[in-house]
This record gives C-alpha cells, sequence and structure tokens, in this order.
C-alpha cells in the first residue's frame, strides 16, 4: 500500500485549505486601528475657546471606589416589596433600592448596557477606554494582552492618583504595573465561587479606612461564577447576592463626602448563566451611583432611561478632574453635572453644557486623527459629521461669548452629535481587507475542486510517482520565494500571507495541470480520443440526490435563519438521505430476488448464488438500520441548545449539570440514566470486539479493550457521583470529595492517553494458533482458503476465524520466494482469530475510547446522546454495507472498494447533526466554558491546556466522525460474510475474506481510502467555502457579526479539528497494513520451521 504518498497528498490538501481559510480570516476579522496618543491637561482641543481644556476646573471628587460585580445583571438590583416568593436572584440587593428611595439627591441607578461580545476583558476595555470593541476581540478572552490605548487608569496615574485594585487577575494582564498597590487573585476557575471575593472582603475595608489611595478598584467574581457553575436560579446566587449587599452596606457607612462611590456590573447573563452574546440579559448590567454629598441636582431633569457603557468613561475623567482618554466616544452622564443655572457656589465646577463641549471636542479631535490616519469612515459621512460640528461650535462660541443664555437646544444636539458619531463608527468599524478576502476565496474554491478530481480520479493519481509530489513543493516554494523577494524589494518587509497564497495557489495550479495531463496519457495509452473518467463532470453526476443534498445545505448557509434553525434541518436532511436509499433500491428492484436467467435455469451459463433467503435477510437488515437511525435522530432532538434567536425555545434538561439540579429524585433518576448509558456503550464496543475475534489476541489494543475500556468507563461513572455531591452534604467527607474530584478525571486521562499510545504502539488485534495438517502424503487435501464467515463453524473457538494454510499466506506477502508447489502437504494450517477485521478492529477502538474521553468533558447527561451517537455510526454503517451487499448481489456494484458518495455525506451531515445534539451552537455564549475545569478544579498556569479541553468538548462530534471515517470503507468488507457478496460462504470457489481483500489488492486500496478521504474534505471543505461566502456576501448585513461571523468561525475551526482527527484515523489505518505486512513476515519462518 502507497501509504507515504497517500498521506503526503491529503496532508498537501489539508494545508491548502488552510491557507485559504488563514487568508480570508485575515481579511474578514480585522481589529480597528487602535490611535496610540494620549490626552494631556496640557492639551488645547479646537476651536480653542480656553488655554486648557480638561484640567482647568476643579473636580467634583477627590477619590472614587469603583465596586465592580462581574455579570450584576439589571435585574439582579431590582425590589419588589409585592414580590412574597422571589427567585434566588430576586430581592436579593436591597440596599440599591433603599438609597435611591429615601436619597434621591444622592444616588441613581441605571441600566449600564454593555457592547458585545459581552465577555469580560473586552468589558473592562470597554469601560476605561471608551472605545468600541470588534468581533475579533473576543478571541482575546483566553489571553488578555495588555491595553495601549489612551485609558482611565492610566490617566489617573498620570495625574498622580494612587490607584488600589484587588480582584479579577485579568486587570493585571490588562494594566501592567500601572497599579500602585494590586492584590489580584486566580478569576478563570468558574467552579470557584468564594477566593476572589473573600480575598478582596480581606483588604477593601483596610484600605478604605487608611490614607494610601485615591482610587479603589475591586472586581467581584462570585456573581459570575455562581452563574456559569449553577445559573441565575440557584440557592447559591440568593446567598452570593445577599453577600453583595452586604458589600455595598458596609462600603456605602465607609465613604466620606470627597468620594464618589460607582458599583456596576461589567455585563449580565443568560438565565443559565452564560454571557458573551448580544441578547438583553447578556448586555444590560446595573449602574448604581452614589455620594454622601448630594450629587444630583434637585430639578427634574430627563433621565437616560439606559447608559451606555462606554459614557462611564468621560463621565469619571471629569468628576475626577483628569482629561478624557484619547479614543473614548462615549458622552457624560449628563445628571451627574449642575445645569447651566444651578452652577452658583459650586466653585467653578462643570456645567452640562461645558462637559457636553468639551466632551464633542475630545471626539472631534479622535474623529479627526482617526480618519487621517484609517481612511475607513465613509466620505459623506465624515463631511456630515464634519459640518455639523462646526455649525454647533459656532452656535457655542456665540452663545458662550455673549450676553444671553444658550439655547436648551444647544445641549441636545450636542449630545445628537457624539450618538452620532458613535453610531458611525460603529457601523464602519467592520474593517475588511477585499483582496486577502477575495484570494481566500479562490484558494478555497480551487481547493474543493482538487478534492473533487482527486476523489473521482484516486485510481489513476495513486499510480502517478512521487515526481508530482516533488513538483506541487517545488512550484509551492518558488512562488513563496518570488513573493517574498519582491515584497522585500518593493516594500521594505514581508507579509507571510502573501507568500503562502502563492504558495497555495501555484501548487493548485500544477495539480490540475498534470491531472489533465495524466488523463490525456491515460487516453492515448487506451487508444481514446478523450478523457473518458472526465464523465464526472457531467450535470447528471454533479446534481446527483446525495451531493445535491450537500450542496443545497450549503447553499443555505446563505440564509440566517437556517443557521437559526440547523440544527432541526440538517437532522431533517440525514433523515431524509437515509430514508432514499431503500427507497432507490426497491425502484432499482435490488430489494427483490433477481428475474431467473432462462439460459442459467438451463444450465447454459453458471448461476451466481444469490439465495432469496441471503436477501431478505440483508433487506431486513437495511430496514431495520433505517428504523434504528430514525429513532435516534428523533431522540437527539432532546439534547439540542437554544439560541436567544429561538424566544419560545427551552434548552434540553440534560445540559445542566447533576450539580445544579435541587430535586435530588430528579438528580438521581438523571445519574442513573447517564451511568446506564455509559455501561451499555462500553458493553456494545466489547461485544462488536468479541464477536469478530478480536479479543484473543494478547497485544496492546485488546489489553485496551478488555481493561482500559471498563476501568475508563468506571472512572468516569465515578466522577459524575462526586462531581454531583453538593458542598453542604457530606461535611465530614468535604476533603475526601475534593480529592475525588482531582484524582478521578486525571485518572481517566491517564487511562485515555495510556489506551491511546497502546493503540498507537500496537494496533494488531489477531491471535494466532497452529494445527497439524494431513500427515498421509496421497490424501485428499481441501483447497486453501480464508474463512470468514459469521456462523458456518460449528465450533465456537472458530467463530469468525480466519484459518489458511502457509501457501496461501505466502502470498500475500509482497516479497513472496516460494512457490505454490512445494510441499503443499507438510505444511502446517493456520488459524488467525481476527485477521477478518484486522483494520477495522483498532479503528472501533480508538473511536470508543474518544468517545468516553470527550463525554467526560460535557455535562452528565449527554450520556444517553453519545450513546444515541453510537447507534447511529452503526445504523449508518450497517446500512451502506447492506445496500453494498444487495447491488452485489443483483451484480450491479461497480468494481473495487470505492465508498460511494451517500454514506460520504451522510457520515458529514451526522457529525453536524450531533455538534447540536451534544448541547452545541455556533454561537460564542453557547461554549461550554466548564470542560476547562475538569481535572482542574483549581484553575491552569496557561491558557493552552483550558483552550484545548474547550475545544475538545466543542468539536467532539466532528472529532469522533472524521476519525471513525475509514469505516465506511472497511465495513462493507466486515459484513460480506453476512451475504457473501453473491456466494455462500464456505463453499468451494473464491474465497471471503473480509478485510483480507484489501491486503490482497493494495494499489485499489490505496485508491479506495484516498478517494473516501478527500470526498469527506470535499464535503467539509464545501461548507467552510459556503460560509465564507456567505460572510463575504453579507457583511454588510444586519445579523452578520450575530449568526454569519460565528458560524464562519466554527465552521472553520470544525475544519480543522476534524480534517487534522481524519489524518489521525488514516495514519492508524496505513499503522496496522504496515504492521499486518510485518506479521505475515514474521509468520513464514514461524511455518515453515
Amino acid at each position: 500500500m502507497k501509504g507515504l504518498r497517500l498521506l503526503s497528498l491529503l496532508l498537501w490538501l489539508c494545508s491548502v485549505y488552510y491557507v485559504g481559510i488563514y487568508l480570508f480570516v485575515g481579511g474578514f476579522l480585522l481589529v480597528r486601528l487602535e490611535v496610540n496618543r494620549t490626552s494631556t491637561c496640557g492639551d488645547v482641543l479646537q476651536p480653542a475657546d480656553e488655554l486648557r481644556d480638561f484640567c482647568h476646573a476643579r473636580p467634583r471628587f477627590r477619590r472614587a471606589v469603583l465596586l465592580i460585580v462581574d455579570a450584576l445583571r439589571i435585574d439582579f438590583t431590582r425590589f419588589d416589596p409585592n414580590n412574597v416568593a422571589p427567585l434566588p436572584f430576586e430581592n436579593k440587593l436591597p440596599v440599591l433600592e433603599e438609597m435611591v428611595t429615601f436619597r434621591p439627591s444622592h444616588c441613581r441607578l441605571y441600566p449600564f448596557r454593555a457592547d458585545p461580545p459581552t465577555t469580560t476583558m473586552q468589558r473592562i476595555k470597554g469601560f476605561t477606554t471608551g472605545s468600541l470593541p470588534t468581533f475579533v476581540d473576543v478571541g482575546n478572552n483566553f489571553a488578555s494582552s495588555a491595553i495601549l490605548e489612551d485609558n482611565l487608569i492610566h490617566q489617573f496615574g498620570n495625574a498622580g492618583k494612587r490607584v488600589v485594585f484587588m480582584g479579577d487577575d485579568t486587570w493585571e494582564s490588562l494594566f501592567p504595573k500601572r497599579f500602585h498597590r494590586s492584590l489580584p487573585f486566580p478569576s478563570f476557575n468558574v467552579k470557584d465561587l468564594h477566593t476572589v471575593d473573600n480575598g478582596i472582603l480581606q483588604h477593601l475595608y483596610t484600605t478604605m479606612v487608611g490614607g494610601d489611595w485615591d482610587v479603589v478598584v475591586a472586581h467581584f467574581l462570585g456573581v459570575d461564577h455562581c452563574g456559569h457553575r449553577f445559573g441565575s436560579d440557584h440557592p447559591a446566587m440568593a446567598d452570593k447576592l445577599t453577600q453583595m449587599d452586604g458589600v455595598i452596606r458596609s462600603v456605602i457607612d465607609r465613604v466620606e463626602n470627597d468620594t464618589l462611590l460607582v458599583v456596576m456590573g461589567d455585563h449580565g447573563m443568560t438565565d443559565s448563566g452564560d454571557h458573551g452574546g448580544e441578547s438583553q440579559k447578556e448586555t444590560d448590567a446595573a449602574l448604581f451611583l452614589y455620594s454622601p454629598s448630594s450629587l444630583f441636582p434637585p430639578s427634574s431633569q430627563s433621565e437616560p432611561t439606559v447608559v451606555p457603557q462606554t459614557d462611564l468613561v468621560p463621565t469619571l475623567a471629569l468628576l475626577l478632574g483628569v482629561p478624557i482618554p484619547y479614543s473614548n466616544l462615549g458622552q457624560v452622564l449628563l445628571p451627574v453635572f449642575p445645569s447651566l443655572g444651578h452652577t452658583d457656589g459650586v466653585g467653578g465646577r462643570l456645567s452640562q453644557l461645558e462637559a457636553l463641549w468639551i466632551n464633542a471636542k475630545q471626539v472631534n479631535r479622535f474623529l479627526e486623527t482617526y480618519s487621517g490616519i484609517a481612511k475607513d469612515i465613509p466620505p459623506e459621512s465624515l463631511s456630515h459629521l464634519k459640518d455639523e460640528f462646526s455649525r454647533l461650535s459656532s452656535e457655542y462660541l456665540t452663545a458662550v461669548g455673549g450676553t444671553r443664555t444658550p439655547s436648551p437646544q444647544l445641549a441636545a444636539s450636542l449630545q445628537a452629535y457624539l450618538a452620532s458619531v458613535r453610531d458611525t463608527c460603529r457601523a464602519t468599524w467592520a474593517k475588511f481587507n477585499p483582496l486577502k478576502m477575495a484570494a481566500g476565496l479562490v484558494i478555497l474554491a480551487f481547493a474543493c475542486l482538487m478534492c473533487f478530481t482527486l476523489s473521482e480520479l484516486s485510481h489513476l493519481l495513486i499510480r502517478e510517482n512521487v515526481s508530482v509530489l516533488k513538483a506541487l513543493l517545488s512550484a509551492a516554494l518558488m512562488a513563496g520565494a518570488l513573493v517574498a523577494a519582491g515584497q522585500r524589494l518593493t516594500l521594505g518587509y514581508v507579509e507571510v500571507a502573501w507568500c503562502l497564497a502563492a504558495a497555495a495557489l501555484s501548487s493548485e495550479l500544477i495539480f490540475l495541470w498534470r491531472t489533465l495531463q495524466a488523463g490525456a496519457t491515460t487516453a492515448a495509452k487506451n487508444g481514446c480520443k478523450t478523457f473518458k473518467s472526465a464523465s464526472w463532470l457531467t450535470p447528471g453526476c454533479l446534481l446527483a440526490p446525495q451531493l445535491l443534498v450537500a450542496l443545497l445545505r450549503c447553499a443555505s448557509l446563505l440564509s440566517d435563519s437556517y443557521v437559526i434553525a440547523e440544527g432541526r434541518a440538517v437532522t431533517f436532511l440525514v433523515l431524509s438521505l437515509a430514508i432514499y436509499i431503500p427507497i432507490r433500491l426497491n425502484w432499482d428492484g435490488l430489494l427483490s430476488p433477481p428475474s431467473p436467467d432462462p439460459l442459467k435455469a438451463a444450465g447454459l451459463l453458471p448461476s451466481a448464488a444469490s439465495p432469496p433467503l441471503v436477501l431478505r435477510k440483508e433487506s431486513s437488515t437495511l430496514l431495520t438500520c433505517v428504523g434504528l437511525l430514525v429513532g435516534s435522530l428523533y431522540l437527539s432532538l432532546s439534547f439540542h441548545g437554544c439560541r436567544e434567536e429561538q424566544g419560545s425555545c427551552q434548552p434540553s434538561p440534560f445540559l445542566t449539570p447533576l450539580s445544579r439540579l435541587q430535586d435530588n429524585q430528579l438528580k438521581n433518576l438523571h445519574y442513573v440514566l447517564s451511568v446506564s448509558s455509559l455501561g451499555v456503550w462500553t458493553y456494545l464496543l466489547r461485544c462488536c470486539l468479541r464477536h469478530y475475534g478480536n479479543l484473543n489476541s494478547s497485544g496492546g489494543t485488546a489489553f485496551t479493550a478488555r481493561w482500559i475500556l471498563p476501568m475508563l468507563a468506571v472512572c468516569l461513572g465515578l466522577y459524575w457521583a462526586v462531581s454531583a455531591t453538593s458542598e453542604d452534604s457530606f461535611r465530614n467527607l468535604s476533603e475526601l470529595i475534593s480529592l475525588a474530584q482531582l484524582v478521578l478525571p486525571r485518572s481517566a486521562f491517564f487511562l485515555l492517553g495510556l489506551g491511546l499510545l497502546l493503540i498507537w504502539i500496537d494496533p494488531l488485534t489477531v491471535f494466532v494458533k497452529t494445527r497439524a495438517a494431513a500427515t498421509a502424503r496421497g490424501a485428499s487435501l481441501p483447497r486453501p482458503r480464508y474463512r470468514a464467515s459469521t456462523g458456518i463453524s460449528p465450533q465456537a473457538e472458530l467463530h469468525h476465524l480466519i484459518p489458511q494454510i502457509y501457501q496461501r499466506m505466502r502470498r500475500s506477502l509482497e516479497d513472496g520466494e516460494l512457490s505454490e508447489a512445494n510441499e503443499v502437504g507438510s505444511r502446517p494450517a493456520v488459524e488467525a482469530y481476527g485477521l477478518g477485521t484486522v483494520y477495522s478492529a483498532p479503528l472501533l477502538l480508538l473511536c470508543g475510547l474518544l468517545g468516553i474521553g470527550l463525554l467526560l468533558l460535557h455535562p452528565e447527561g449527554m450520556a444517553l446522546s453519545f450513546l444515541l451517537m453510537l447507534l447511529q455510526m452503526g445504523a449508518l454503517l450497517h446500512i451502506h454495507a447492506s445496500s453494498t451487499t444487495l447491488c452485489s448481489l443483483h451484480g450491479t456494484q461497480s468494481g473495487g472498494f470505492n465508498v460511494p458518495w451517500i454514506p460520504v455525506v451522510l457520515w458529514s451531515l451526522a457529525a453536524t447533526q450531533f455538534f447540536h445534539a451534544t448541547g452545541h451552537l455556533p454561537t460564542f455564549p453557547s461554549i461550554q466554558w466548564n470542560a476547562a475545569f475538569v481535572g482542574f478544579p483549581h484553575g491552569h498556569t496557561s491558557n493552552i491546556l483550558p483552550a484545548s479541553l474547550v475545544t475538545l468538548n466543542t468539536f467532539a462530534s466532528h472529532i469522533l466522525f472524521a476519525v471513525g471515517c475509514p469505516l465506511l470503507l472497511f465495513w462493507p468488507l466486515v459484513c460480506e460474510a453476512r451475504g457473501s457478496r453473491g456466494r455462500v460462504c464456505g463453499e468451494e470457489g473464491e474465497d471471503a475474506v473480509m478485510e483480507m481483500k484489501l491486503r490482497e489488492n493494495p494499489q485499489q486500496f490505496s485508491a479506495a481510502l484516498l478517494q473516501l478521504s478527500t470526498r469527506y474534505l470535499f464535503i467539509l471543505g464545501a461548507q467552510v467555502f459556503a460560509s465564507v461566502c456567505a460572510a463575504a456576501i453579507l457583511r454588510r448585513h444586519l445579523m452578520v457579526w450575530k449568526v454569519f461571523a460565528p458560524k464562519l468561525m466554527f465552521e472553520a475551526s470544525g475544519f480543522l479539528v476534524s480534517s487534522f482527527s481524519l489524518l489521525i484515523g488514516v495514519t492508524l489505518v496505513l499503522r496496522v497494513d504496515g504492521a499486518v505486512g510485518r506479521w505475515f513476515k514474521r509468520l513464514v519462518p514461524d511455518a515453515s520451521r
């Protein structure tokens, strides 16, 4: 088998896809240009009416206390005295409502609206810089980097204010060495509700009583972590909010007259405790402002209904007497400044109109600076904003310089101008690089074309010598080097993206040219004028039902409605295509016995043995598996999550971890169901391997199946039990339970790694026995054959046994040296258990082990969903095997081992279907972050491991279906003993050798494996290409950042994971093939002794 050539082709093909994705994403998800300039007290903003703008007025407050309660949703702060049965998150912060009611001139409570993405790092960046985030910023939440833009913390430091920080350690990475004193605590362990909060409380009150501070920033995480762990509707949330109520009361008692208290949430949370998206529950946090001295004017004013989060930046800056950060786009909160008629006696403090004017000049300065650098704001919008500011400037200067009182409309006009600038920037800061996007689209399109070409011409291209790969590599290196040299000479620097683009595109063009050349050569050798293999380019082939379903699904990705309802839509597609198979077979007459041929009946032609019993058995198997598939699809719908756009949707209760369930009876029921599903998963895998004789071996793979697999299942079941135990239960055993929560998952990881290593090192599952041959040389010996049947042997120990005398076994060796006629009668016979499933057994076990390992990263309730996934995989494999056998019985099966398009399309659709059936969605709030802490309850020292665990959790179905993809090639051979492909097993004639047929035909084996892999990559690549097209075409669509951009990111990530997993599966097959060859060679001297 030409394993190295096959693997090299697949690696090159995947690399081309990676380059295309990298280029497009680099052009589509660019971060906005940051203006690295800093405001100072000496700045003179144009038009200049004062020598200084920022620092000429006396600050309203000398000190400030910022209490940030992470994920403090606005409805958590409401108090309803008529609510006699409040939920755990209701009526737990009465202090805020009391203060607003009894001291209205001292405090206000506002909804505090965040800009998506609603993740902590982006929100901290938003309310310290006043800038707007971009979509790609969400990826930085795993690895927060220092904020380079001008910000409040920087301004406080420049003004000589001593900033003391305590709480979430994210601030330390965002503002390194910016604090007078810092007390950070680890933040990423969402299961830890108390460490950060208790650490803050140990220092907060003593710090406030002392005088060594001007600004205190305390970031509490308990409410957010409680939401992630239990959801908002849980008693632990009531405890946390009650604790925060006490904290706020204590801080209010310690605040002095010259101090401003700000209590705020950085974002909200969904009912399940997640955040990151843009639903109202995620974006609407709370903002509470308080001062012991009168803060708000006594006269009634138009209060804002919602305060944008960026508005806090200029408000705090002017209240504390520091410059507004340079890139701020927020506008001052007017009620905290006195109106023009109430400035008497405030000692030169800013009025509302003065604060708005300084704010407007600062925003106009940023707009002029940014538009001069970036050139991405539409000229008409920029011109309109400049004209509007000129008009307002003239009106303000006229009013201030004259004797008349400024019009009330002037303040409203300034507010409208500030809002218009923010809206314009928000609309245009989806900055694209059309050239990179176009290059990525072209490379991905050619990659899909090459995949399709390879899949249809694999039998031809696999025979090409290594010079093809050398030509591709040489062309890629030469093109990349030329582009790099050209960039160095013309631009003075090298941009790697364009070098990769040139390398990928040149190798694609070389491949297509060599393919056409090889086709022409083949046609000439066969004496044809045209290349007959080009029939796959006809519309009839491209629009076959199986490909049509896949292409229609790709086209549907341009619809936001389809993306939102994709989980159920893909389930319908899998169901429809699966039902199409028996309908098509029945239409072609393959489910009924073939009509008798009179020539065969008269004995003039040999009769192919296809008894009605075998046909009825295959038909029954096919229909039974279709029924099993339909049932598993229907049940899998019970495990889907819900998008925020699906208002009436209720997420599956199985997505809730056992630790969140309050009903003990329901918790026990879920646990029993999960453990039972895990037991059935393990039992089915072991039964399958035992059925085909793969557990008789003493090798590493058989040891894994016999011992490691059940031990892994036991560890998982015990871990579920201890993780479901609440903290209040078994207080005397709390340390033991904590130890078990650490040891059990790590033991499972160790067993999983050990099992995978043993499968990789020793993949063979063959057990050899020798038996004496007939002693009489003159005796009549039966014809040597493989016996791969599934029940024709009357002896139990020969079940799925492949006996073979030495002469037959020797012929499968590549270096066979002895002739078939030498000493036939004196050779011992060899019985080889498990040889008929030598390729599929380790692959099946690998999928089983990975399935249990990936289940460990999911909520316990997903065990039943994983079991349904295993049943669906088995049903799809048997449907494919039965349809192949039925076609063979009627003589309509094409030659070779080619896998048709229908099972490949079904396999890829099933991977997407179970992505949704394991509770995942192509949205960032649906990411199951708890997976990062399985086995690591105390957090991580780096971001690599948690990011890897979350990736494995998110793309579990992609991994399992991609690794198991080669089973589509092996399963018809594994099941052929059931139908015998047109003959009765055990009869004299051509031998039924199951998977050994592949070894006897290495050329066809390589071609079939290449074809299967490229067909699967084509389907995956077409999905990525469709998502890329949707994002490019609809980049100005209203739903692009809410639907299409997240879908693109998940499709691209899913392709990376799936392609890598497919390469692992193919590599394991090649490893098994090499091990089988070595096994045969070792058997030759043993058998001839």
